[in-house]
């Protein structure tokens, strides 16, 4: 394995940056591993940690399957004793379960930093007012920041927000998120630069992260997600919007290493990892290896490994049959064999291997609850199936 070694006083590649402040904790490298559900467990984490520096949140969990200590959500909160610090996201739409898992998160010394979800798109998410629909709902927003910073604060751990421009073009909610979060006294707010509607597809509205800066100023740190998929991205994000950080998502699936070329990038270095066949096949082999340790199960680990496949090997002449042998491989020794017969010598594919990561879909129309755009707050008939709606989406 090759790291970028940032040398002590090196030039920052961005004017007049700082450390990374979020709290009482101090990034050195101000980037952010986006939580991406079945993508980043403790392997995967553990493979962006070995390459650069960063925070390195868990996969979303929900509050209500937090406080019901699901044994899916218990491993997903899990962290080893190497990763320092411990970075864990929540999603809900009830202030008191959100409160309540926040609580147990502090009480238990299960975290050192807690995101709320206010971000994700997905229907199964939106249909209960929850994720990128939530902040439309300024009563409600309001009620879990607060609720949760406060229980964050009787341990003194920071709470962020992560969010999304709005629901669509014509229901954007990030400016005034921003403000309310920032007077509720959160950490940081990190923008995704999209809409729920938008999905993940074209390109990513920088400018909103710009307005969303110049909104907050220095009073909170505004982080920007979106279309990163190589240093200089994230270099011209910071440039061009800002903002004080960068939060990675797609574009480091298949490129653990990206976050060592972003620690290389902010502090002026022109090293960038450009790994041969054979370094990627390594790669590969040991996030199977974590994933077996993650899972407790060497069937489960392997298997869940092959979706990272495409990724890793994006780019790569590989050929059909290693292709379709390793999206099907079930075991390490079976992994090891097919890797051992590819060409380990052949470079980096260059241009081939970068740009856009995972689908980016098309614009989709958001599922949300009934007449949820109607009004900006929660009448008390809506309260109460928020409530219920925790309960079905418990289970992690």
């Amino acid at each position: 394995m090759t790291t970028a070694a940032v040398p002590a006083g090196a030039e920052p590649a961005v004017p007049g940056r700082a450390p990374l402040r979020i709290g009482n904790l101090v990034l050195d490298s101000p980037v952010v591993l986006a939580p991406m559900a079945g993508i980043t467990n403790t392997a995967f984490r553990r493979m962006c940690r070995e390459y650069g520096a960063g925070l390195y949140v868990t996969e979303m969990v929900t509050s209500r399957a937090l406080v019901e200590r699901t044994p899916t959500s218990m491993r997903i909160i899990h962290h080893e004793p190497y990763e320092t610090p411990r970075s864990v996201q929540l999603y809900g739409v009830d202030p008191v379960t959100v409160g309540q898992a926040v609580r147990m998160l502090v009480e238990e010394d299960r975290a050192d930093h807690i995101d709320l979800n206010f971000g994700c798109p997905v229907p199964k998410v939106t249909r209960k007012g929850g994720g990128a629909a939530l902040p439309w709902k300024l009563d409600l927003f309001t009620a879990i920041v607060r609720t949760a910073v406060a229980e964050a604060s009787r341990g003194d751990i920071p709470l962020t927000v992560k969010m999304r421009k709005g629901i669509d073009a014509d229901h954007l909610t990030y400016l005034e998120a921003g403000r309310i979060a920032r007077d509720a006294g959160v950490a940081s707010v990190a923008l995704h630069a999209r809409t729920a509607a938008d999905f993940y597809s074209g390109r990513a509205d920088w400018d909103a992260i710009a307005r969303l800066k110049d909104e907050l100023g220095d009073t909170v740190p505004v982080l920007g997600n979106g279309d990163i998929f190589a240093a200089e991205d994230a270099l011209e994000m910071m440039r061009t919007t800002g903002c004080d950080g960068v939060v990675i998502g797609r574009g480091c699936q298949g490129r653990p290493w990206l976050f060592g070329d972003l620690a290389a990038a902010l502090n002026g270095l022109d090293f960038r990892h450009r790994p041969s066949l054979g370094e990627v096949a390594d790669a590969v082999y040991r996030h199977g290896t974590y994933l077996v340790e993650h899972f407790e199960e060497e069937f489960r680990g392997v298997r869940d490994l092959r979706k990272h496949m495409a990724w890793y090997f994006k780019g790569y002449a590989i050929g059909g049959d290693a292709r379709r042998a390793l999206a099907m491989v079930s075991s390490l020794a079976e992994l090891r064999e097919i890797l051992s017969g590819l060409d380990r010598e052949a470079p980096y594919p260059g241009a081939d291997a970068e740009g856009t990561r995972g689908r980016a879909g098309r614009p989709k129309r958001p599922v949300l609850p009934e007449r949820w755009l109607e009004s900006r707050r929660v009448d008390e008939q809506r309260s109460r199936e928020l409530h219920e709606a925790e309960l079905d989406v418990s289970g992690g």
